[in-house]
């Protein structure tokens, strides 16, 4: 009796484990390709100042696609909020399928986009209402996405499990500088320069299609489900997280103790330092794109200090993380 029980324990948790690593991956993957599209425009953007913003000169054009590029990041919070409550009132997993269906669709319609010389000032309008529909959507993928997995997580190992999600941001970069590089060296730089630049957003109509046909198969989380079942979710999660002083303190720590410091490392390190090494030292954009090709080798840590934090606590390691950059940062910039 006792052996039958063990097995039926062992086969349990060999299932629990085998649910764990498939939402891990499908989370990933489509988190993964989101990033792809968002990042596609700050990879592009001197291609997308020369077609897109054309109207103006060549210096004001970069700036004003930067400025575009910018504008994804000033909505992802409201995705955040809005798409944070669609997932608390029907799941996780349909939430999902609306974020990455959004943003898949806004980035090919990048791809296809009338020039400026086309259509004129309609052509810069349209492309900033993508973006901005791009960071409503990467706002509610992104987080739910971790929320997704750390639900699927013990506490014991959140930090190694969710750690691939902040992981996708870099491979999405890598995946973006895969895609661009040899569509730019088979094309050649003319080419590329004209419309080969459309080639990247279009590719991420494949993309969209492998991200809903594995998605689809994917479960409502067991946290959200329990709570489902006990009718403990929340009937007003915006007012309760912002209305009350107790949590509106927790979610003003999160910003800008956590978050703030968390994008100026990182956005610092892969697109600053990608812009000036075009726009500063002059390097030609395919050895830029293998440069930071190469410095995304550091992926891998990713996990490894989730790991670490799942062992010593996360703010040690977040803050030796802040620490390490504000020492680097500078001599790195000024060299």
């Amino acid at each position: 009796m006792n052996e039958i029980t063990e097995s039926l324990a062992a086969r349990y948790e060999s299932s629990g484990a085998n649910v764990q690593r498939r939402v891990i991956f499908a989370s990933s993957l489509g988190t993964m390709f989101e990033w792809y599209d968002f990042f596609l425009a700050g990879s592009l953007a001197v291609q997308i100042a020369n077609s897109v913003f054309s109207g103006v000169n060549p210096r004001a054009a970069f700036i004003f696609t930067l400025l575009s590029f910018a504008a994804g990041f000033a909505v992802r919070p409201f995705g955040a909020l809005v798409f944070g409550r669609i997932g608390d009132m029907v799941g996780r997993k349909y939430t999902f399928l609306v974020t990455i269906s959004l943003m898949g669709l806004a980035t090919f319609v990048i791809g296809l986009l009338p020039s400026y010389a086309k259509i004129g000032l309609a052509a810069p309008i349209l492309f900033v209402c993508m973006r901005m529909l791009q960071g409503l959507a990467l706002g509610g993928e992104y987080g739910g996405a971790v929320v997704y997995v750390a639900e699927h997580s013990s506490n014991e190992s959140r930090g190694a499990k969710t750690a691939w999600i902040q992981a996708t941001a870099a491979l999405g970069l890598l995946l973006s500088l895969a895609i661009i590089l040899p569509t730019r060296y088979l094309m050649g730089e003319g080419s590329f320069m004209a419309w080969g630049w459309r080639v990247p957003f279009l590719v991420s109509l494949i993309l969209l299609l492998i991200s809903l046909w594995i998605r689809l198969k994917l479960h409502e989380s067991p946290e959200f489900e329990r709570m489902k079942r006990e009718g403990t979710t929340s009937k007003a999660p915006i007012s309760e997280a912002f209305g009350q002083w107790r949590n509106l303190k927790l979610v003003l720590l999160g910003l800008f103790g956590i978050v703030m410091g968390q994008a100026v490392v990182w956005y610092a390190g892969q697109f600053y330092s990608m812009f000036f090494l075009t726009q500063t030292l002059k390097v030609d954009g395919g050895t830029a794109n293998l440069l930071i090709i190469v410095a995304t080798v550091t992926t891998p840590f990713y996990v490894i200090f989730g790991k670490l934090s799942d062992r010593i606590g996360r703010k040690p390691v977040f803050l030796t993380g802040c620490l390490l950059a504000a020492i680097f940062f500078f001599p790195l910039f000024k060299g």
